[in-house]
């Protein structure tokens, strides 16, 4: 993908959409040439590149930084750039200017969390060019509030408030949303219901795509093991193997072998 409207294109086509989290330019190559739709520059970058213990340690000066450098690596290819912590809480001149700063790094695209109070941010950046995707369910920079990482919508009265601002999104002129650790039930019946697109992470199969950080679908955190992420490799053995071997390799004098040796 390339422009804002094949998103809205796959949906029409009940083609499936494949975005993955990554953050630096090395992975986004990768991804450039691969089989997937998008990439996300997730403010999770916090936790899996920076150590922190959730994501409102994002700053908007990190997230430019891994936005220029995923754009660095895939020049060609659709980014959306999370708008960090509270940076869309400030008024309607910090949220827009956050949002110009993702932009001009390198961002195609902006995504923010939640609904309630963003309204006005939401169709300004809209009517000034920036297109918005949208974040509702488990939405980690609230997570505080929502008592941890939790599944979101499960009674009756959180279903219905998630299927009205999911309306609301798109009334606002987002052009899609992520559904984020939702019952498989209600994500399937808002994208029945919405010509919104919907991306799903741990929100089953019935949405109009999914997403992955690529670090967990290559199982490289070999702690990290969410029921949501399928591993398509155990990265970290991987990775730890060939690390032991290069070391294997040192200890015995058998690197560097004679034509690896620079004249």
């Amino acid at each position: 993908m390339k422009h804002v409207t094949d998103f809205a294109r796959a949906r029409r086509e009940l083609r499936p959409i494949v975005m993955i989290a990554i953050y630096d330019a090395l992975m986004a190559r990768i991804v450039a040439a691969s089989a997937a739709d998008a990439i996300l520059v997730g403010d999770s970058v916090a936790m899996v590149v920076h150590g922190h213990p959730s994501t409102v340690h994002a700053t908007l000066e990190m997230m430019c930084t891994h936005v220029a450098a995923v754009r660095r690596g895939a020049p060609e290819f659709f980014v959306v750039a999370d708008l960090p912590f509270l940076s869309v809480r400030r008024g309607l001149g910090a949220a827009t200017d956050a949002a110009g700063a993702l932009m001009q790094a390198g961002a195609t695209a902006v995504k923010l969390e939640g609904v309630t109070g963003h309204e006005e941010v939401i169709a300004h950046l809209v009517g000034s060019g920036i297109p918005v995707m949208g974040h509702l369910g488990l939405t980690p920079q609230s997570v505080h509030v929502l008592g941890g990482y939790r599944v979101q919508g499960r009674d009756p009265a959180a279903s219905e408030r998630l299927r009205g601002e999911a309306q609301r999104l798109e009334e606002l002129g987002a052009f899609s949303v992520v559904l984020e650790c939702v019952p498989a039930a209600l994500a399937a019946a808002i994208t029945e219901e919405r010509a919104l697109p919907t991306i799903g992470i741990g929100a089953g199969r019935g949405t109009s795509g999914q997403v992955l950080v690529l670090s967990d679908l290559l199982g490289l955190d070999g702690q990290f093991r969410p029921r949501f992420v399928r591993r398509y490799v155990e990265g970290h053995a991987v990775v730890r193997e060939a690390i032991d071997h290069f070391a294997r390799d040192v200890r015995a004098a058998q690197f560097p072998a004679h034509e690896e040796v620079l004249a």
